[in-house]
């Protein structure tokens, strides 16, 4: 049995994945800090449906599932790195998927500091621990926020993403060069994923469909920025685990034709590559607006706002790498992915009709 290190096991992406990754028999240990970011009541219930009691948490010790006996769970820091490696020393993982970070492009306008400690020292100690404890493959989160406000759509990972406008994609471009240098220096090899808009089930608050939901339903306005004029290539999580889920036993090997004179920074002579993981169909906000409003049967009240520092106009994912290498590409629509969100928050949250 394949044994993976899943961190931000309790997040929203790590969850869902983690639940798959559990079905098809694999070996998981979840790892989070559950911070307190956004509401951790939520953090709490994704891994109570995993059977990790909440009353069992104690800071680095590993929790055994009560529903899975092929699940277990730790509260570890990726800052403390003398835990980790024991961890890594303890566990000897087959594969580390990485998705614990700190999220958010406009909360790293406010809050700088919480992005250079988890995304790029917390990133290191994951690097240092694969380095010291090799593994057959590691995959971790980058973001499309990395094509910063780039027009040429749609956004291909041969572009070039040297003009970032946040600080939450500076560190992930960071990650990225950090992950090519240890591929490079020590083989390790890495596969970043440039996520778009993902969303659906179990979702974080902080992300606007999240929010424009609780407002619609509690008669408070939504903010809109750029008076609407935004489209997102909004990725459903379904569509998310399955890639991921494909793309594990897949892991880069070294570009022996690589040209050193021509170079595609998607690949390398190292066991390195970037892939885009999005819906190659970007949707008008105001479409979004509109779906949410027809499955919540209420309409928003809309406050048109001026563009957000640090925000893009529209992202546009080209898929057509992740599709040659695991022959399979994104593909549910907002109006399936948004009526099983709605389901899920009117469940959830017990919204009465």
């Amino acid at each position: 049995m394949k044994k993976i290190l899943i961190t931000g096991a309790a997040g929203f992406i790590g969850f869902h994945l983690l639940n798959r990754l559990i079905s098809e028999g694999y070996e998981i240990i979840g790892m989070d800090n559950l911070n307190d970011y956004y509401d951790p009541a939520l953090k709490f219930d994704r891994l109570t449906e995993c059977g990790i009691s909440k009353s069992e948490l104690t800071a680095n010790r590993i929790c055994k599932s009560t529903l899975y006996q092929n699940y277990r769970f730790i509260r570890l820091d990726l800052l403390d790195i003398s835990s980790l490696l024991s961890l890594f020393e303890e566990e000897k993982f087959d594969y580390v998927l990485h998705l614990a970070a700190q999220p958010g492009v406009r909360y790293s306008l406010v809050n700088p500091q919480a992005y250079i400690d988890s995304n790029i020292t917390g990133f290191l100690n994951i690097l240092e621990s694969c380095r010291k404890y090799p593994v057959k493959h590691l995959i971790f989160a980058s973001s499309s926020s990395i094509y910063g406000v780039n027009t040429k759509m749609p956004f291909s990972v041969r572009d070039n993403v040297d003009h970032p406008v946040s600080l939450y994609a500076a560190t992930k471009k960071s990650n990225e060069l950090m992950a090519h240098t240890y591929s490079h220096l020590f083989n390790i090899p890495s596969t970043g994923l440039r996520f778009f808009t993902v969303y659906g089930p179990w979702g974080r608050p902080d992300m606007a469909y999240f929010k424009f939901t609780k407002a619609i339903l509690g008669n408070n306005p939504i903010e809109v920025f750029n008076y609407g004029n935004m489209k997102r290539d909004f990725t459903y999580i379904g569509d998310i685990v399955e890639s991921i889920s494909r793309l594990l036993p897949k892991a880069p090997q070294p570009d022996k034709s690589f040209d050193h004179y021509n170079n595609d920074s998607s690949r390398s002579w190292a066991a390195y590559r970037v892939l885009n993981i999005g819906n190659h169909n970007p949707v008008q906000l105001k479409d979004f607006i509109h779906e949410l409003e027809k499955n919540l049967g209420k309409k928003a009240e809309i406050n048109y706002l001026p563009m957000q520092p640090g925000d893009v106009e529209a992202t546009y994912a080209d898929v057509e790498e992740l599709n040659n290498l695991i022959d399979y590409a994104p593909r549910i629509g907002i109006n399936e992915g948004i009526r099983e969100f709605i389901d899920w928050y009117i469940s959830y949250y017990k919204i009465s009709s």
